[in-house]
């Protein structure tokens, strides 16, 4: 299922043209500052790093007054707006070389900076959908396989819904309009899985159209 994507793309997010028959619902990518504090925690790495500054100057007011806690305990702040700096590098580098497809066949994953893989998930693979939102308006959408165990989560991080380690479930990971692209996701899913799948069997010079 997943394959190197370093060949030239004929579709923004896809490794080749899609069938004639598979028509583009949507597609979208994370929104790079929520995916920074849903999958990076930037806001707790920023916590800590003022806790520790907090620390250091309640421990040394007593003893050489406010003005050198101060300057001992500003260092912990610049650390960690440093580290914030690059985790919101990295979320955004993320979000850029992300695209996430939705089609009337498939979903499709287009993921990773450094190596990039398409994850291609027809829905006749995918047992459920979970949509989580967030207080920003962003959401996830997590697809639960029929068939677990197929990716690693750290192939697929931050990608994957949290906490799914040993069975990953490849997740729409902070995008924006979840309530809609759950709607279009689920509609396409309903429409394939219930479409009925048609075999031609020839007997007697006659075509007889099952559906099965």
């Amino acid at each position: 299922m997943p394959n190197d994507d370093f060949a030239v793309e004929p579709i923004r997010g896809l490794p080749e043209a899609p069938p004639e028959d598979e028509e583009i619902l949507w597609q979208g990518r994370p929104n790079w500052w929520a995916l920074s504090k849903d999958s990076l925690n930037i806001y707790w790495i920023f916590g800590y790093f003022l806790l520790l500054a907090i620390w250091r100057y309640t421990t040394l007011y007593d003893v050489s007054g406010p003005g050198h806690a101060i300057a001992m305990a500003i260092p912990f702040v610049l650390l960690g707006l440093a580290a914030c700096s690059i985790l919101a590098l990295i979320a955004y580098i993320q979000a850029r070389c992300t695209i996430y497809t939705i089609t009337t066949k498939r979903v499709v994953l287009r993921i990773g900076a450094a190596l990039t893989i398409t994850i291609n998930l027809p829905y006749s693979k995918i047992s459920n959908a979970t949509l989580a939102l967030r207080r920003d308006g962003t959401g996830n959408i997590a697809l639960k396989l029929s068939q677990p165990k197929q990716f690693s989560f750290f192939v697929l991080w931050p990608h994957a819904r949290p906490g799914k380690i040993a069975n990953p479930e490849p997740t729409l990971r902070s995008i924006a309009n979840p309530h809609e692209v759950a709607r279009i996701l689920a509609e396409a899913a309903k429409t394939e899985v219930n479409a009925p799948k048609i075999s031609k069997t020839l007997e007697k010079s006659e075509a007889i159209f099952a559906a099965e």
